[in-house]
């Protein structure tokens, strides 16, 4: 009650004083007083005591301003920069901002070298630009000491000088200033010019974030997340990561959207992932567009939906994104929220393949090892195998071993047969450690080893997880059996 009581009387007591204080600048500012003027300026610029009048404010500022006051001329100026109260006049602002640069008005110094940089009423002269950015750093204008630092570092109307850019930068950021605190952090971030540091870039990170700069708390919140300069912490990261997405930051939009997609930092939501792809993915930004698609095609916080799955698969293959094209792709192959098309499905993978995706290419690969969409060709499907299977591509360096072995759009070589199914066997492809087995009990491609045979029969019986028909496992049990009893073992296979 106190507090209300109180406010009222300071509000009464502004009420009733302005209308003396109007009266007592006009007053004076009539009888040529500059201060009166400028403070007369003032009043009609925020409307304080009298209607707002930014016409009136120009009149008075003006007035002030050739009586040599100096805040009036830089507020004058920024008036033509503006067209506030009076039209837009680039050429008139320099002069107000020079008149009031020469007074050692560092607001007007700093804004006089923008002018000189960007060419605006005034022919472009980055060197003039430094000069004046200098006068007002030196006086301690924070926006100055920023943008002397980021000449220094462009080597613009200076010598490129790093270390330069980093002394003014420090200066800046010490004063709050926000830009110079996020270009200090993204320097120690990288180490440059500075020894590399991700605790001093956590610090300025912070101090950006802190002020609400979006670009800041997206990263202090991927430090937070990959424990880079701080320790790990996921909460953490989600908290930088909703403040930079509710600022519309996309990235944070995206990163927010996996946290709660995996429960990192937040409990697990696939509702909420899906609404933070969602926003990322309107903004334009793939890897969401692609994230979307698969919560549509899997059912995975939303309702399961081939057609918009496909939509948003296709907006991201558009821009490019290799993993959404070979997703189209597929769709186009499969049907699914689409129309099945081969040909549509082979210039997607294609677009993925080009790219160097080995998934596309081993897909690819079977469309012109099938003729689907495109003319048979075993050698163009063992090309692209072969393509996928350098990358470590399982299932193409297992069809690539059966290439080989059968002589599909490759000379039969063994040896190569036995390379490519080991090297897909070991990632538990049923279908190689089955041919691995053959070619051991045969001596095709490798020494004939009964004992090696029996281990890659017997690995291949365990993982089938359902790859092998009934019959086809009662056989291979039944082998198995027979190697045993011939005395056999697998503890006595060897490997290369």
């Amino acid at each position: 009650m106190k507090k209300l009581v109180v406010f009222c009387l300071v509000l009464c007591f502004s009420i009733n004083i302005y209308p003396q204080k109007i009266s007592d600048y006009r007053k004076a500012a009539k009888k040529g007083n500059a201060e009166a003027q400028y403070n007369m300026a003032l009043c009609y610029y925020n409307g304080e005591g009298v209607a707002k009048d930014s016409t009136q404010a120009v009149y008075w500022y003006n007035k002030a301003a050739e009586q040599g006051h100096s805040e009036a001329q830089f507020r004058l100026a920024r008036c033509y920069y503006n067209g506030e109260g009076t039209p837009k006049d680039f050429v008139q602002a320099v002069h107000w901002y020079s008149k009031a640069a020469e007074q050692r008005n560092d607001k007007a110094q700093n804004s006089l070298a923008i002018r000189y940089l960007k060419g605006e009423g005034v022919n472009k002269d980055t060197v003039q630009a430094v000069y004046w950015f200098r006068k007002a750093a030196e006086q301690g204008n924070a926006n100055a000491q920023n943008n002397l630092a980021i000449r220094y570092s462009k080597g613009e109307g200076v010598n490129k000088d790093d270390e330069q850019a980093v002394y003014w930068f420090h200066k800046a950021a010490e004063q709050d200033n926000v830009n110079a605190q996020l270009r200090l952090a993204y320097r120690y971030s990288k180490g440059e010019s500075v020894n590399k540091n991700d605790t001093q870039a956590v610090y300025w990170f912070r101090k950006a974030a802190e002020q609400g700069q979006v670009e800041a708390q997206t990263n202090l919140a991927f430090c937070y997340y990959n424990g880079k300069g701080i320790s790990n912490d996921y909460t953490q990261a989600v908290y930088w990561y909703r403040k930079a997405a509710e600022q519309g930051n996309i990235n944070a939009q995206f990163s927010l959207a996996i946290c709660y997609e995996y429960g990192e930092g937040v409990v697990k939501d696939e509702i909420q992932a899906v609404y933070w792809y969602r926003k990322a993915a309107e903004q334009g930004y793939a890897e969401a567009q692609n994230s979307l698609a698969n919560c549509y095609y899997n059912g995975k916080g939303v309702e399961k939906n081939y057609t918009q799955a496909v939509y948003w698969y296709r907006k991201a293959a558009e821009q490019g994104n290799a993993i959404s094209q070979n997703s189209l792709a597929d769709c186009y192959y499969n049907g699914e929220g689409v129309t099945k098309d081969y040909t549509q499905a082979v210039y997607w993978y294609h677009k993925a393949t080009e790219q160097g995706h080995a998934e596309a290419q081993y897909n690819l690969a079977i469309c012109y090892y099938n003729g689907e969409g495109v003319n048979k060709d075993y050698k163009q499907a063992a090309y692209l195998n072969h393509q996928a299977a350098e990358q470590g591509y399982a299932k193409a360096q297992n069809r690539l071993a059966s290439y080989y072995y059968h002589e599909k759009g490759v000379a039969k070589n063994y040896t190569q047969a036995v390379y490519w199914a080991r090297k897909a066997a070991n990632q538990g492809i049923v279908e190689a450690q089955m041919l691995l087995s053959v070619c051991y009990s045969s001596g095709h491609g490798v020494a004939k080893d009964n004992n090696t045979a029996l281990y890659w029969c017997e690995r291949a019986l365990k993982n089938e997880d359902g790859f092998l028909s009934e019959s086809l496992k009662k056989e291979l049990k039944s082998l198995i059996n027979q190697a045993k009893a011939e005395g056999y073992s697998s503890s006595r296979a060897k490997f290369d």
